[in-house]
């Protein structure tokens, strides 16, 4: 018997824990799921929760995983059953012979350093690779697809918000080139609500808050994978800002359920923000956060403000707590706290 990650206990029993939970696997039985994205962080526990669910219940839910490297695909998905590998650029026309029917897009870059360094590269990912996946989408007819968006389609929100809806949004500098990922995001939105709109591509839209758990690789640059080492290595949490942003969180495996939700159950054209509406806290609580729940590695915060500090990246310092509702109201619920994700991130990421 193959499961789906033989050398991560604590990821296996996050897949198991997701098919328990009662989330509409069982109407993808039948079916193809296409996933872009598919070796990232989301689209393989995505597609290894399908796995999952297939073994656990004798179903025929069909993956396409479209990825660049097939190298890079075997040694994430190793020998599962039901998955086929689709070798492709996401920017360049896609190829694929069998029937689709629900697409969930994930294809995109990650990396605040990235979007700073090849903001270009950002943006051609974001608009023309989504062209493509919605071109590849109307030759399939398909039945449904997930746009995996961002809380930066969001900008920096009016300070008198308390939580942000999918009606509200703030202020991005389009003349900043760290704008290339946010205002890629929203134009791919928007590209996705035309597709809806002229073509009848059942287009829904996920906007993730920040989100991590078990299965995070050990040298992500990200901020809660940099306070996971912390706690690992035992080395002090050091800080390049004042800590001031507020942020909520999404644990992984509750993201892949939002998916699932909105790609079953949500309207065309609109958009759900995916967030634990419990965790939002300002960077500094979390790395505070972390040095109270792992006290034996007798670590602290400190602050480091470097004179180049715009070369890290870094949004504008913004409070932007997630309202979660709409989602809610298709019957998806977080289940993971803040302080658990980090116990499961730090416990997997020592594995």
């Amino acid at each position: 018997m193959i499961i789906e990650s033989p050398n991560d206990i604590v990821l296996q029993k996050d897949f198991d824990e997701i098919v328990e939970s009662g989330v509409p696997f069982d109407e993808l039985n039948g079916k193809t799921v296409f996933v872009t994205g598919a070796t990232g962080l989301i689209g393989s526990q995505f597609i290894k929760s399908l796995a999952c669910y297939n073994r656990k219940n004798s179903s025929n839910i069909k993956i396409a995983a479209f990825v660049r490297s097939v190298e890079k695909a075997q040694k994430v998905f190793g020998e599962i059953p039901n998955i086929d590998f689709v070798i492709g650029d996401i920017t360049g026309k896609i190829e694929y012979k069998g029937a689709v029917d629900y697409i969930v897009h994930g294809a995109s870059a990650t990396s605040s350093k990235y979007f700073v360094e090849h903001p270009v590269e950002t943006i051609k990912t974001a608009i023309d690779g989504t062209t493509s996946i919605l071109e590849f989408a109307k030759e399939k007819k398909v039945d449904g697809f997930v746009y995996l968006s961002s809380l930066e389609v969001y900008g920096t929100p009016n300070e008198k918000s308390v939580l942000i809806g999918e009606d509200d949004y703030g202020y991005i500098d389009q003349l900043n080139v760290r704008s290339s990922y946010s205002e890629g995001k929203r134009m791919v939105e928007c590209l996705c609500c035309s597709y809806a709109s002229e073509y009848n591509i059942p287009v829904k839209i996920a906007r993730l808050s920040q989100t991590f758990g078990a299965g995070v690789e050990y040298n992500d640059g990200r901020v809660f994978a940099e306070f996971a080492r912390c706690a690992i290595e035992e080395k002090d949490i050091v800080l390049h800002t004042q800590g001031n942003t507020v942020r909520s969180y999404c644990y992984t495996t509750d993201a892949v359920s939002a998916i699932a939700y909105i790609l079953l159950k949500g309207k065309t054209g609109e958009a759900y923000n995916v967030t634990n509406m419990s965790t939002a806290c300002s960077i500094k609580e979390m790395a505070q956060l972390v040095c109270d729940i792992f006290k034996d590695s007798n670590i602290q915060v400190k602050i480091d403000i470097p004179d180049n500090i715009a070369a890290f990246g870094y949004n504008p310092e913004m409070i932007i707590r997630l309202d979660s509702s709409k989602l809610e109201g298709l019957g998806w619920n977080a289940s993971i706290s803040l302080d658990e994700m980090f116990k499961r991130l730090v416990a997997s990421m020592k594995n």
